[in-house]
Formats: C-alpha cells, structure tokens, sequence
C-alpha cells in the first residue's frame, strides 16, 4: 500500500474572508505536497487581496519549504510518511508569514550549489524575497520561517 499526500477539500482551502488572520494545514512529506502547499497559499494569499507579486512570492517560499521538509523530514517507510506543517498567517495588515514545521532536527543551512546541481538554491531564494527568515528549533523538529510586507 503506497500512501499519498491528501488533496484537501476545496472548503479547506478558501478562509472564511479577506479578514481572515491565517491558514493552517498538515501535510505528508511527500512530493505532491509541495503543489498542495502553492495551492493553499495562492488561495489564502488571494482571499486578502495581496498584489499578484507578493502573491507569487509567497507561494515561491511556500513551495520551497514544504520542499525541503519532504527532502530531509521524509520517512524511510513510505507506509508512514512523516509529517509537516504549513501556516501562512497575516500578524499584521503590512506583514505576511509563512512557516512549515517538520520533524526533521537539523537547522537548514544555505549550501551553494554547482551550476550543474538540480538542487541547492532554495534558501537562497528565500532569503532574496522575503524581508527576514528564519529556523526555530523545537523539541519535536524545526519551524523555517519567512516574513514578508505587504502593501495593502
């Protein structure tokens, strides 16, 4: 039996209004996640009436972070893939945030990849677009977190 990421319901995905304060989903730490996690986020980040470039960039990180917690926190046993966490979250009207929580212990580290190299730019690229980022470690994994402004 192989297990997949469940596609949320439509309902899960819309918040209730534009006045909304956040957006939280788990999510398996498997590769279709990554899409859920855009697909989340593009609507949240729709319902505030953010700009299409903030809401590009927002998605982008998203994107990135599920990302690396399905490379590095996945399971060695795809019965039981591990977990993550996706928020997405407004703490003020000029700020957005986005976060994923994994289980995976190890601090993200920013590695320079090869121009060959398929992989490697993702933090990279985080840290260009958003204003500040971040990893808090906790005791049951790691939160990797970037926060950035909006104009509306």
């Amino acid at each position: 039996m192989t297990m997949t990421a469940a596609r949320p319901a439509a309902s899960q995905l819309a918040p209730c209004s534009p006045g909304h304060a956040g957006y939280t989903v788990g999510l398996s730490c498997l590769p279709p996640s990554a899409a859920l996690a855009r697909m989340a986020t593009r609507t949240t980040a729709q319902c505030w009436g953010l700009p299409e470039e903030l809401t590009e960039d927002l998605t982008l990180i998203a994107s990135e972070l599920v990302t690396n917690a399905v490379k590095h926190a996945a399971s060695s046993d795809p019965e039981f893939p591990a977990r993550c966490r996706l928020t997405v979250e407004r703490p003020a009207p000029d700020t957005v945030r986005v976060e994923v929580l994994d289980s995976y212990k190890d601090r993200s580290v920013k590695r320079r990849a090869g121009d060959s190299d398929e992989s490697g730019r993702g933090l990279f690229l985080v840290e260009a677009l958003a204003t500040s980022w971040g990893v808090t470690r906790q005791t049951n994994g790691k939160t990797v977190w970037a926060v950035l402004k909006a104009d509306t």
